[in-house]
C-alpha cells in the first residue's frame, strides 16, 4: 500500500456546506416544477413532507459525525461500526455503484444544458460524448489535486448555481398570480394521495445530504463542522426548492407549465424578458458541472475508506502527494466514461437508463443502515441514561422510518434489482476475506 500523507490543508465549514448543497442540487431541480404542475399548489405540501424527512437525515448524520468525527466513508463507516464488516461492505458497494451511475447521468445532463449555447451538442452524438467525457476528466484531474482543490471548485459553482435559483425564488414573489393555485389540488385524486405522490417525487432531490460526512478525514474540526454544514446545507437547499417551486407555479400558468421542458427559464422570461432564459440555461449547466465535481470527489473517498479497512483492493487506498486517493478517482472515472458511452450508443441507451433505475435503491439503503447504527451505538455505549437520549432515539427512528418509506417509494422493480446489485458484491467480499486471512 502507498504512503498516506497527512492532509494539512483541510476544508472548512462553507466548503463542506457547498459540498452538501452542490451534490443535492443538480440539473434535475430545474425541471421539477413541470413534473409537479399536474398536482398544482398541493405539491408544496409534498415538498414540506420530504424536507421534514431530509431534516431527520441531516440531524442523524450530525449525531453520527459527532460520535465518529473521523469516520471516512460516512455511511459506510457508520454501518461498519454498527453492524460489522459485511453490511458495511454492502452499503459501500451499492453506494459506489450508484455514485458512478449518478456521475454519468450528471455528465449527460451537463451536455444537454450546454446544447442551448452550442447547438451541435444536441445533434451530434460524437460532439456530445466528447464534451461529456471532457467534463468528467477535467474534474477528475481537479480532484486529484486534493480535496481542497475540489472543494474550491465546489464552493464557486455552488454560489453560481444558487444565484439564478434565488433570483427566481424571491423575484417571483412579485409576479405571483394566486389564481394559478386554484384549485389547490389539480390531480383528480385525494389530497392524501397527491401529497404522498409529490413527496415521493421530491425526496430524491435531497439525495446527497450525507456528502459532508464522506471525506471527514479532510474536514477541519469534523465533529463541529460536519453537523453544521449538513444542517445549513439542508436548510438552504430546502428554501431554494420550496420557494423556487412556489414562484414558478405562481408565475407560469398550469397548462403551460405541464408541457414545459424549461420551467425556470419560462418563469424568468415572464419576470425579466426573453433573454433571461440564457442565464437560467447557464445556471443549469453550472449546476450540473458543480454536482459532477462534488460526486467525483465522493467517488474516490468511498473506495479509499473501504480499502483502508482491507475490504477492497489496496490500490484504492493509495494517496498522491496532495493526499488525494488519485487511483481510486481515476479508476472510477474510467467506469463513468464507459457508462457515458453507453448513453450515446444506439442499443445501449435502455441499459443505461435501467442501470440508473436499479441504483436508486442502493443510494437509499445507506440511510437505513446509518439510522440503525446510531441506535446501536447508543445501546452499546449504554448512553440511554444520559441527557438527550430521547432526542437521539427520536432522530434515529424518524430517519429510519423515512428511509424505509423512501425505499418503498422507489417501486418494486427498483427495489428488486437494487438488492440484486448488492448481492453481486459477495464474491469480491469473500475474496478479500480469504486474502486477508492468508496475510
Amino acid at each position: 500500500m502507498g504512503s498516506s500523507p497527512t492532509i494539512t490543508k483541510k476544508i472548512g465549514l462553507w466548503t463542506s456546506t457547498s459540498l452538501v448543497i452542490g451534490n443535492m442540487i443538480g440539473a434535475g431541480v430545474f425541471l421539477m416544477p413541470s413534473a409537479l404542475a399536474s398536482y398544482g399548489g398541493i405539491s408544496l405540501i409534498g415538498w414540506v413532507f420530504s424536507a421534514g424527512g431530509a431534516l431527520f437525515l441531516a440531524l442523524l448524520y450530525g449525531k453520527l459525525s459527532k460520535k465518529m468525527p473521523t469516520g471516512d466513508g460516512g455511511p459506510y463507516a457508520y454501518t461498519r461500526k454498527g453492524f460489522g464488516d459485511f453490511p458495511g461492505f454492502l452499503v459501500a458497494w451499492g453506494y459506489q455503484v450508484s455514485t458512478l451511475a449518478t456521475n454519468a447521468t450528471i455528465a449527460v445532463s451537463f451536455v444537454g444544458a450546454m446544447s442551448l449555447f452550442i447547438p451541435i451538442l444536441g445533434t451530434s452524438a460524437i460532439a456530445a460524448v466528447l464534451t461529456a467525457l471532457s467534463s468528467v476528466w477535467l474534474l477528475t484531474w481537479v480532484n486529484t489535486l486534493g480535496v481542497r482543490a475540489g472543494g474550491k471548485v465546489q464552493l464557486v459553482t455552488t454560489i453560481l448555481k444558487l444565484a439564478p435559483l434565488f433570483l427566481i425564488a424571491f423575484g417571483g414573489l412579485f409576479f405571483i398570480k394566486f389564481e394559478y393555485f386554484t384549485p389547490f389540488n389539480l390531480s383528480g385524486v385525494s389530497s392524501f394521495q397527491a401529497i404522498t405522490a409529490t413527496a415521493a417525487m421530491t425526496l430524491f432531490a435531497f439525495l446527497g445530504i450525507e456528502s459532508a460526512t464522506i471525506p471527514s478525514g479532510a474536514v477541519e474540526n469534523p465533529e463541529k463542522t460536519i453537523p453544521r454544514a449538513t444542517l445549513i446545507g439542508t436548510v438552504i437547499t430546502t428554501a431554494v426548492y420550496i420557494l423556487g417551486t412556489f414562484s414558478v407555479l405562481g408565475t407560469v400558468s398550469p397548462l403551460e407549465l405541464q408541457t414545459s421542458v424549461t420551467p425556470f427559464a419560462d418563469a424568468a422570461a415572464i419576470m425579466f424578458g426573453e433573454n433571461s432564459k440564457y442565464w437560467v440555461g447557464a445556471g443549469v449547466a453550472i449546476s450540473a458541472f458543480g454536482a459532477l465535481n462534488g460526486w467525483i470527489l465522493i467517488q474516490g473517498q468511498i473506495p479509499f475508506a473501504i480499502a483502508k479497512d482491507k475490504l477492497f483492493p489496496s490500490i484504492f487506498a493509495r494517496q498522491n502527494k496532495k493526499g488525494a486517493p488519485a487511483m481510486g478517482i481515476i479508476i472510477s472515472s474510467v467506469f463513468v466514461s464507459l457508462l457515458v458511452g453507453m448513453n450515446y450508443t444506439k442499443g445501449l441507451v435502455e441499459q443505461f437508463e435501467f442501470l440508473v433505475l436499479l441504483t436508486t435503491t442502493t443510494i437509499l439503503v445507506p440511510y437505513l443502515f446509518s439510522a440503525g447504527s446510531l441506535i446501536i451505538l447508543y445501546a452499546e455505549e449504554k448512553l440511554f441514561n444520559t441527557k438527550g437520549w430521547i432526542n437521539t432515539i427520536f432522530i434515529g427512528m424518524g430517519a429510519f422510518l423515512f428511509s424505509l418509506w423512501a425505499i418503498a417509494g422507489t417501486g418494486q422493480e427498483s427495489v428488486f434489482w437494487g438488492f440484486l446489485l448488492l448481492l453481486t458484491s459477495i464474491p469480491l467480499y469473500i475474496w478479500m476475506v480469504i486474502k486477508n486471512r492468508k496475510n
